[in-house]
């Protein structure tokens, strides 16, 4: 070998990690309770206060999205 092994890599591929984590993250809590959903609508009304606190966690990542975006986390250049 004879490049240097001790190369330095780009941020960018560091936040891009890191942000592919979180919203795989996010898939992993969802699925369960989009699962579970339909039973807990037939439940003494458990269904609507699952929905909304599904529609918190969505509202927190997503504004956390779009914060990532307006700082320019998404832009490669």
């Amino acid at each position: 070998p004879r490049a240097n092994p001790r190369q330095r890599f780009s941020v960018k591929f560091y936040m891009t990690a890191i942000l592919f984590l979180v919203f795989d993250l996010e898939v992993v809590f969802i699925y369960p309770w989009a699962t579970r959903y339909k039973a807990w609508l037939a439940d003494d009304g458990f269904g609507h206060v699952a929905f909304w606190g599904m529609a918190v966690f969505v509202a927190i990542l997503s504004l956390g999205l779009l914060y990532e975006w307006k700082r320019g986390a998404m832009d490669w250049e």
